[in-house]
C-alpha cells in the first residue's frame, strides 16, 4: 500500500514530475530532491517539499530516482535507510542506484521475494528492497509503456523519415545534423490521436489567427515553447 508513505523523488524533470504526481495520487507523501533551482521552484510551487538525501534518508519509505545522473542512491544512502525501505529506478542504466557497491558489500545477503523484486539484506540484519535489480522499474515490474503512447512515438518517427525523404528529394534544406521535429508535425501526431481520446477541437477564426499572429490551422506555438 503506497498511501501514508513518505516517498522521496530524486529529480524533477519530466519523469521525476510524472512519478511524484503518480505517488501523490496513490496518497503518499512525497518529497523532491534537485540540484536546479528552477526544478526545485517549480517543485515548491506544486506543492511538494524540498530536501537533500542526508536530511531525509532515514524516514523514507520508498525512493525513486529519476534523473539520468549516475550514484544517486549510494551504498552509505542505503545504509541509513528504514528497514525494507523500497529502491527503485526510474532514470536510465542500473548506475543511478549503487548496485555494484550493494551486491559487493562484505556480508551481504540477497533474498528474492518473488521476480523483480530482491531483498539486499546487510550483516546488522536490516534490509532494503531493490525493484527490477535496479533498472528501469516500468520495464522490469511492469509493461513498460502503454500502447496508446508508443503509437504517438512511432508516428513522431513516421512522419520525421517522410520529412527527410521530402527534404532530400526536393528541398535539400537539411545539412547533415540534429533537428528538432519540427512544430507542424509534432501537432500533425497529436491530431491523429485526438479522434481516439473523443476530443474535438475549437477552431479559430481567421481574425483570431491574426489576432495572435498564427495561422488558422496551425502551428499554433513557436519552436521554443516549453508545454
Amino acid at each position: 500500500m503506497i498511501g501514508g508513505k513518505r516517498a522521496l523523488v530524486c529529480g524533477y524533470g519530466d519523469v521525476g514530475k510524472g512519478c511524484a504526481f503518480a505517488l501523490r495520487g496513490a496518497g503518499a507523501r512525497v518529497l523532491i530532491t534537485e540540484i536546479d533551482p528552477i526544478n526545485a521552484l517549480q517543485a515548491c510551487m506544486e506543492g511538494f517539499q524540498v530536501v537533500t538525501m542526508e536530511d531525509c534518508v532515514h524516514e523514507i519509505d520508498i525512493f525513486t530516482s529519476a534523473t539520468g545522473n549516475f550514484k544517486i542512491i549510494t551504498l552509505e544512502h542505503m545504509k541509513k535507510m528504514k528497514n525494507n525501505a523500497i529502491v527503485c529506478n526510474i532514470g536510465h542504466f542500473d548506475n543511478e542506484i549503487d548496485m555494484e557497491d550493494l551486491e559487493q558489500f562484505p556480508g551481504m545477503t540477497v533474498e528474492n521475494i518473488k521476480p523483480q523484486v530482491d531483498r539486499f539484506v546487510f550483516p546488522k540484519g536490516n534490509g532494503v528492497i531493490v525493484l527490477a535489480s535496479g533498472r528501469l522499474v516500468n520495464l522490469g515490474c511492469a509493461t513498460g509503456h502503454p500502447s496508446f503512447v508508443m503509437s504517438c512515438s512511432f508516428t513522431n518517427q513516421v512522419l520525421a523519415q517522410l520529412d527527410l525523404l521530402k527534404n532530400w528529394k526536393e528541398t535539400k534544406a537539411y545539412k547533415n545534423d540534429v533537428y528538432l521535429l519540427p512544430k507542424h508535425l509534432d501537432e500533425k501526431v497529436a491530431l491523429l490521436h485526438l479522434p481516439a481520446l473523443g476530443a474535438h477541437l475549437t477552431t479559430l477564426s481567421q481574425e483570431q489567427a491574426d489576432y495572435i499572429g498564427v495561422k488558422v490551422n496551425g502551428p499554433f506555438k513557436n519552436d521554443t515553447y516549453r508545454y
